[in-house]
Parts: C-alpha cells; sequence; structure tokens
C-alpha cells in the first residue's frame, strides 16, 4: 500500500531532510512519525524507546493522544510492544486486541484501532526500541510493508545513538537505555588503572548510505566483495600466512559461514528490497545477532563471534576501509577494546597514547598480557560482550587489578579512579625511590630480586627497577609474535640484542615452552583432550630435536664469549633433562667445530614445574647447574587444576599448607646442595606470598618489573626470624588449618610489613 506514495526510497529522503532540519529533537522525532504514517498509509505511528531502567516509554505518536508521550511507559515484556522488544522480532496483526499479549493504555486511545505491524529499532542486534503502525481496519500487512518499516527503523537507530535524544528524558532515571553508564566484569589480566576514551581495534563502518540508487548495481557490489573476501581467506589458508593470532580452525569456520547459502540467501534479499549492499550486511547481522543473543542454546550463541567477525570483514570489503585501527590517529588517552587479539597487534599501537586494554574474549589473552604487562597498559579480559555497549570515543575506565571496566562511567566514578590513579601513581614514585635501596630484610638477609621479560620492550625495565637479573626470559613470545617459524640468525640477533641492552646482568633463557594454550599460528594445532598435559615444551623439543638444536644454537651463537644461563622447561624426569643437555652439548661442539667462541660461563638448568621432580629433587640438584620453580604450572599439576577453567582455577590457594610444605622441600634441597634455586612464577611478585617464600628458604624471586617495588618494601620492612617461626609453627601445626592467608595477613599487619 505504503507503494503508491512512493515507497521507501522517498520515504527515507524525507526523513533525512528532517534529521538535517535545525529543529528541536523532539520537533523532529514529531515530524519523523508523521512521514512514516503518512508514507505507510496509517493513521497511526509512534516510537517507543527503551530507557535505562528496563522500561519503554512512548516517545512520539501520530494518531494516538498526543498527551500520552513521555507519560505511557511498559515494562520490556509488556504488551505487543513490550513483546517485540523482548523477542527483537517484527509482529504484524490483523487484529491486535485479540493477542494474548495485548495490554490496553486507556491514556493512548488506541482502543478504535484494530491491525497493528511493530519492529524492533536494533543497533548491532541490541533492542534501543520499537516503531510500530496502526490502522483502523482489519488488514493483513504484506511482507513489502514489514521491509520498509525495518529499514526506516535502522534510520531510528542511527537517531538514538547519536544522542540527540537524550535531553527529552523528563523523569530522573529514565534516561535512554543506549549510552547509560554500564559496570562491567572481567578477569585482570594486567595491572594498572586506565582513564580514557574507546579505540576500537577493528573499526566499525559506520553506513551512512541506506537506500540503494540502483539495485542492480548493488547486487553486483555485494557478489563482487564477497568472491573477493572469498578469496582472500582462501588465500590465507593455503599460503598458511595467518597473521599473528590468527589460526587456521577460525579461519576454516569463516570460510565455512562465507559459503552458507541462508546467510547468502539473506543478503540479496535484503539488497533487493531496495538497501545498499553495506546497508544490507548491517541489517542481516543485527537481525541474526538480535535472533542468536536470545538463543538457549550456548553452542548457537558462540556462533555470533564468527557472523560478527564475518560481516565486518565483508563491510570493510565493500567500503575498501582498514580492518584495523589507524595508529597515528589514536586519542592522547587511548582504551583499546577488541573481541580478541594477537601479541603482535598490541605492539604496533603507539605507547605514548595507550592506557589500557580490553577484551570480550581472553583466547590468547594470557600472551597479550604479557605484552599489556610489559607496555605497563592496565588490560582486563574476558568481558562478556563489551563490544555491544561501546561506541568510538565513549569515555571508560580500566581496571586492571579487580578486572572492572566501567563505561560511560558518572562523575563520581570517573573521580573516585582518578583518584586511585593518582594514589598509584604515587605510590610508583615511592617505589621508585627504593631502586638503589639494597634488598635485605631487616635482620640482615639479602634478597635477590630478579625481573622475568620475553621482549626487548621488557628490558628498558631493568634499569627502572633495580633488578639483579633477567631470571626468567620467555623466549616463545618471539616465535609467537612471528608469522613463521623464526631462522636461527633471527633467534641469535634476538638474543644477542636483549644481552647487550642487560649490561652484564645475566639471562636465564627458557627454551621454547609451546603447547598447551601457547599455539604457533603456523604449527599445525595437534588436537588433544588436555593439552596442558599433552605434547608441549620440552616433549615437542625432544621429540622435533630440530627446533630445539635451532634454538639452541641461536642462544649459543648470541652467548660467544659471556655468561649464559639455559632453562629447560616442562621437565618431568631426570632422563628428560639429560636427553636435552645432551643435545646442548652436541651444539656446543658443533659451534666450536665451526671456529665461534663458546660461552665464557655456560650454565644449565631446569624449570621445576612437574610435581614428580618433588620426588628426585635431591638427584636433580646434583645434575643441574641451577634450578628454577614454576609455581604456575606446579600449582595447577600439584592440585590437577586447570588454571584457565574458571570453575576450579581460584578453589586452591598457592598458600595452602600442602602446596607450601612442596615448596619448602624444594629448597632445603637446593640448599643442602648449594644449588642455586629461583622462584620464577606470579606467587613471587605479590607480597604476601612472597613473603610466605622468604619464610620458608627462598632468597631468590623472579618476577614481572611492576612487581619488584611493592615486593622489596615488603623485604626491607620484614624481620625473617620471626616470619620464618611463625611460617614454620604453622607448617608443623596439622591442626592450623588448611591455608595460611588470613593468618599471615594478620601477621603482616602487626608487624608493619607492608603486603
Amino acid at each position: 500500500m505504503y507503494g503508491a506514495l512512493g515507497g521507501p526510497r522517498l520515504l527515507l529522503r524525507r526523513l533525512r531532510e528532517v534529521m538535517a532540519e535545525p529543529v528541536s529533537p523532539q520537533a523532529r522525532l514529531d515530524k519523523i512519525v508523521v512521514h512514516i504514517a503518512a508514507n505507510m498509509v496509517a493513521e497511526v505511528c509512534s516510537v517507543y524507546i527503551l530507557r535505562a531502567d528496563g522500561r519503554l516509554e512512548l516517545y512520539a505518536t501520530e494518531g494516538l493522544n498526543r498527551d500520552a508521550v513521555h507519560r505511557t511507559t511498559m515494562r520490556a515484556s509488556e504488551g505487543l510492544i513490550g513483546l517485540i522488544a523482548e523477542t527483537a522480532e517484527p509482529l504484524a496483526l490483523a487484529d491486535a486486541q485479540t493477542h494474548p499479549a495485548f495490554s490496553y493504555r486507556p491514556e493512548t486511545g488506541e482502543e478504535i484501532y484494530s491491525s497493528f505491524l511493530g519492529v524492533p529499532i536494533l543497533r548491532g542486534g541490541n533492542t534501543l526500541g520499537v516503531l510500530d503502525i496502526q490502522n483502523r481496519a482489519r488488514r493483513v500487512y504484506t511482507d513489502e510493508e514489514i521491509e520498509a518499516l525495518q529499514t526506516t527503523a535502522m534510520l531510528l537507530a542511527e537517531m538514538i545513538a547519536s544522542g540527540e535524544l537524550h535531553s527529552l528524558a523528563v523523569e530522573p532515571g529514565a534516561d535512554i537505555a543506549l549510552g547509560r553508564p554500564r559496570s562491567l566484569k572481567g578477569m585482570a589480566l594486567a595491572d594498572g588503572v586506565g582513564l580514557g576514551h574507546v579505540v576500537l581495534h577493528e573499526p566499525r563502518i559506520v553506513v551512512k548510505q541506506l537506500i540503494a540508487e540502483d539495485v542492480k548495481q548493488e547486487l553486483e557490489r555485494l557478489d563482487k566483495a564477497i568472491a573477493e573476501m572469498r578469496d582472500g581467506l582462501d588465500a590465507l589458508i593455503e599460503r598458511g600466512a595467518l597473521e599473528p593470532g590468527e589460526h587456521r580452525d577460525v579461519l576454516e569456520t569463516f570460510r565455512m559461514v562465507a559459503h552458507d547459502r541462508g546467510w547468502l540467501r539473506r543478503l540479496r534479499e535484503a539488497v533487493a528490497s531496495g538497501l545498499t549492499a553495506e546497508a544490507a550486511v548491517e541489517r542481516v547481522q543485527s537481525d541474526a545477532r538480535a535472533r542468536l543473543q536470545r538463543h538457549p542454546e550456548p553452542s548457537m550463541r558462540e556462533r555470533l563471534h564468527d557472523l560478527d567477525d564475518l560481516a565486518n570483514r565483508l563491510l570493510h570489503q565493500l567500503t575498501g576501509q582498514s580492518y584495523v585501527a589507524a595508529h597515528e590517529e589514536l586519542p592522547a588517552n587511548a582504551i583499546v577494546v577488541a573481541r580478541a587479539m594477537g601479541p603482535a597487534a598490541l605492539l604496533e599501537y603507539d605507547r605514548s597514547k595507550l592506557r589500557g586494554l580490553v577484551l570480550e574474549d581472553v583466547g590468547g589473552g594470557s600472551h597479550v598480557a604479557i605484552v599489556a604487562r610489559a607496555l605497563g597498559v592496565a588490560a582486563v579480559g574476558d568481558v562478556a560482550n563489551i563490544l555491544d555497549f561501546v561506541e568510538p570515543g565513549d569515555p571508560i575506565i580500566v581496571d586492571g587489578l579487580s578486572g572492572d571496566v566501567h563505561v560511560r562511567p558518572p562523575p563520581d566514578v570517573e573521580h573516585a579512579y582518578a583518584e586511585k590513579a593518582r594514589l598509584r601513581a604515587k605510590r610508583l614514585e615511592q617505589y621508585h625511590k627504593l631502586r638503589d635501596v639494597p634488598s635485605v630484610t631487616r635482620d640482615g638477609v639479602e634478597i635477590e630480586l630478579h625481573m622475568n621479560a620475553g621482549l626487548l620492550v621488557d628490558m628498558r625495565h631493568l634499569d627502572e627497577t633495580g633488578a639483579r637479573s633477567v631470571g626468567l626470559f620467555r623466549t616463545e613470545l618471539q616465535f609467537m609474535l612471528a608469522s613463521r617459524f623464526p631462522k636461527t640468525g633471527e633467534q641469535e640477533q634476538l638474543y644477542r640484542a636483549a644481552l647487550d641492552i642487560s649490561g652484564g646482568r645475566t639471562i636465564t633463557f627458557r627454551t621454547l615452552d609451546i603447547g598447551s594454550d601457547k599455539v604457533l599460528p603456523y604449527m599445525t594445532q595437534v588436537e588433544e583432550e588436555n593439552p596442558a598435559l599433552g605434547w608441549r615444551a620440552i616433549r615437542i623439543g625432544l621429540d622435533r630435536p630440530g627446533l630445539l638444536r635451532t634454538q639452541l644454537r641461536g642462544l649459543l651463537r648470541a652467548g660467544s664469549g659471556r655468561e649464559l644461563r639455559v632453562m629447560f622447561p616442562m621437565i618431568a624426569s631426570l632422563e628428560e633433562f639429560e636427553a636435552a643437555k645432551a643435545i646442548l652439548a652436541r651444539e656446543l661442539v658443533q659451534l666450536e667445530r665451526h671456529g665461534r667462541a663458546p660461552p665464557a660461563d655456560l650454565k644449565v638448568g631446569v624449570m621445576l614445574e612437574v610435581p614428580s621432580l618433588l620426588f628426585e629433587i635431591e638427584h636433580l640438584c646434583e645434575a643441574a647447574d641451577f634450578v628454577s620453580v614454576g609455581s604456575n604450572d606446579l600449582l595447577q599439576y600439584f592440585y590437577a587444576v586447570d588454571r584457565d577453567n574458571k570453575r576450579v582455577a581460584s578453589r586452591f590457594d598457592p598458600l595452602s599448607l600442602p602446596f607450601l610444605r612442596a615448596l619448602k622441600r624444594v629448597a632445603d634441597a637446593a640448599r643442602a646442595s648449594s644449588t642455586p634455586l629461583t622462584l620464577c612464577g606470579e606467587i613471587g611478585g605479590r607480597p604476601l606470598e612472597a613473603l610466605a617464600l622468604l619464610a620458608i628458604g627462598y632468597r631468590s624471586l623472579s618476577m614481572s618489573a611492576a612487581s619488584i617495588g611493592p615486593v622489596k618494601a615488603m623485604a626491607i620492612a620484614t624481620d625473617l626470624r620471626l616470619a620464618r617461626s611463625f611460617v614454620q609453627n604453622k607448617l608443623d601445626d596439622r591442626s592450623s588449618g588448611h591455608d595460611l592467608r588470613e593468618a599471615l595477613t594478620q601477621f603482616a599487619e602487626d608487624h608493619g610489613v607492608p603486603v
């Protein structure tokens, strides 16, 4: 019926003209509903907006009682309007009053109208409101009319998203839902507080032209972009030239969806209805998001990410815009928000402008977290649906300690975090003043504090923190950032540069620790039931000695003429350690055979992560030049707890007495054999846990650069004789409970030890 008056194309043009008029927001909205009613040959057209309190409010109407505007409200599940908002599906009825969801509102005067057509106002799959038309006569609305009203709703979504209607809220707490403050919870990845503005790692395409001038041409543009996107995915998969953090199985899923006939049919139908190719992609994806977000099956909701990524790729293909943010255009205080990100991508951002990172999926987040810590950037991961709640430029706060993320924070929250950031900066300045203060306890015991690293950017922190050395250099990060396996020369270059920067301080290089959650994008991923207990680290090195030999060759060449420390990870038996040392010995012979000088002092150690070594610790200490305890993995293997499984990861405390007894057994054996011992897990960088470690005999800890100041402050305030006696009594007393945390916290408070 609407076609007699010009169809959706003419309506959209008229609405665009109204949007440009210099009138008040309410006057603009009033004009819009008049134009829609006239074009759709409807006696009523109304717009309901979803408020922050979850209620739908009548914002404008043509045909109903105008006095009901801003007075009529309903729950998001109440009446026909609430049903549409809840289901995010269009609803067309010839006799609305017979529908079980119909809710009569006498103040609107709608009792004289029979037929009803309503559509959700969607943006990114989220319901912003409802647009409806009504007629007195009973009639069946056509698919064409439903399409037209849905297209019109897209324009209203733009208007709501612009923030123009916020001034129309008449009641306290009745703000529009879109744009309201949100507090979200995630997983803390890197300590720090970041206040800034949202920058999307994969910028959204803003579709400005909704209506096609030439439908045939738009169909051709769509088909061409789909074909080019498919070809690009095929080339990436076939060549294996994957971006860092982008794995083959992900791209295979993209390729499968890109050939999905249902998805392609819906895109073409949307273009055939009169939309541009870009508007069709946005419309189809918004509808898909609305459906899948509400789907009861988790597997279907997970598919949403694949569809989002594919739609985003297609929009970038259509517009020719870059798929990642233009780093040179970063605001001064950028908080990067992404679904997932590889560590290489984070390194591309301007550190002087980057203040924080928020990830929807943790995925490779542990690797990104390492880079974020190295850069000193607050990071939070596992923030559900964060991309649904932010717009580019939104104010945002990231708390990398608590895992809290505040989007569009109210003034009181912003003020509180600004004060928190100021106090943090003051504490950091106090820690910096401790840089040259000897790390010696009150009773004269020297504590060695070392730094963990993995990138050259980490190495600058050696001087900043006064760390004694690099106690753990994660060599796998170079492999994870590369698009192919680094050659011997490339590895040698990195190790040599690190040794040069260290200024004579030792670096303990851990050989390649891949497998489990650390998957190289250019290596075929081995499917395992339990990858954390599977083919990883030294097991790969011993089974594929060519990989290990290449790395050891690079290390030996870089360490020529100087002190070199090499450590093998994930050793489960003395035999494995001896086998790894034998490969190193052969490479050393080859080095000298080719006329190269060997390291002046070569030390070979083992990373103790597997509990089996606890039962041959004395023999291990005799065979190794040094031992480093990898407490992160040791704890999860000790208690059979997957540290990446949120259901059980927090169930066992590293300050549990059984675990401390196991750690003490290692410390006692190392001391008895005079074997240098260091602990380089996360607990070594937490003051309270570090206090317990000092009390059971550890005198060397390696940690992130940011942790050195707090741990040193704890150490120099501690009387170790008192701490040792207190903890030993707890270990000896079998009736003292399972956990030391509460008692040790009280001990620290009583003795003025900052933890």
